[in-house]
């Protein structure tokens, strides 16, 4: 039973990173930078990590910035204000993302620019095939060390673990928490420690300040795990980190 335990937690924060430090703060927001060899490293390692939910790094990234841009209106691609509930939220999301990462949709330049692509590897990486190849080493995982029939329940979130996560911060981050800033749009701060979603929960800090690495840092009680690993990445040389501009919580208040 444990090994089931241990690898769904795993699989979650390893899944919830890649998608937060690549495919969000990188390949959206360019909060940091890397070379093109580190870049396709950071391909392949999302594929890995992300298995049978793997995300397209140019059709998140697009996607997210259309968010940006359009949040809480008729064109913004997945928003608690349009749709009646998270389940049409989801499907939504997915059409539009599905449409951009597969070339049915082309997007407004603004909404491209700079986001990294490898073509060739994320049509495979996002292949059946390759989910199914994932989602069968799940089952058969599952099959050698599922004891009770309830752990069961589990493979299904696996089998979309990337989806859930994303569903968690643009559904439940735009109706719940609380706010640091004013902004234009529902963004709240859905959780005041962050330990579940690696930083992403600080919603409203994000949307004020989108091309920060740092999500947290507001309030003393908002840590964002992911930061300390993009200073420590930083720090060997596996990326390169802006100095980050310092906020206090009163000044930004003023300004917003």
């Amino acid at each position: 039973m444990k090994e089931i335990l241990i690898f769904f937690v795993a699989h979650w924060y390893l899944s919830l990173f890649f998608q937060t430090f690549f495919l969000h703060r990188y390949a959206s927001h360019k909060a940091f930078t890397m070379s093109k060899f580190t870049e396709k490293v950071f391909f392949v390692l999302t594929w890995i990590f992300q298995g049978s939910n793997y995300l397209s790094p140019y059709g998140y990234g697009t996607m997210h910035r259309m968010h940006h841009a359009f949040a809480d209106t008729e064109d913004d691609p997945h928003s608690p204000t349009y749709d009646e509930t998270i389940w049409n939220m989801m499907w939504k999301t997915k059409t539009i993302y599905s449409d951009i990462a597969s070339g049915r949709m082309v997007p407004d330049k603004r909404f491209t620019e700079g986001v990294p692509r490898w073509d060739v590897f994320d049509k495979i990486a996002r292949s059946w095939p390759s989910r199914i190849f994932w989602g069968a080493l799940y089952v058969l995982f599952y099959v050698k060390f599922a004891t009770v029939w309830w752990l069961w329940l589990l493979l299904p979130l696996q089998f979309l673990m990337s989806p859930i996560h994303g569903a968690i911060i643009n559904w439940f981050a735009h109706k719940y928490g609380y706010t640091n800033f004013e902004v234009r749009d529902t963004s709240k701060n859905f959780l005041p420690v962050d330990v579940l979603m690696m930083g992403e929960s600080y919603h409203n800090n994000h949307h004020k300040f989108g091309s920060r690495a740092n999500f947290g840092g507001i309030r003393w009680h908002e840590i964002d795990p992911t930061y300390y690993i993009i200073r420590v990445l930083d720090k060997i040389g596996v990326i390169h980190l802006a100095k980050q501009k310092e906020v206090a919580l009163e000044r930004m208040k003023r300004a917003a």
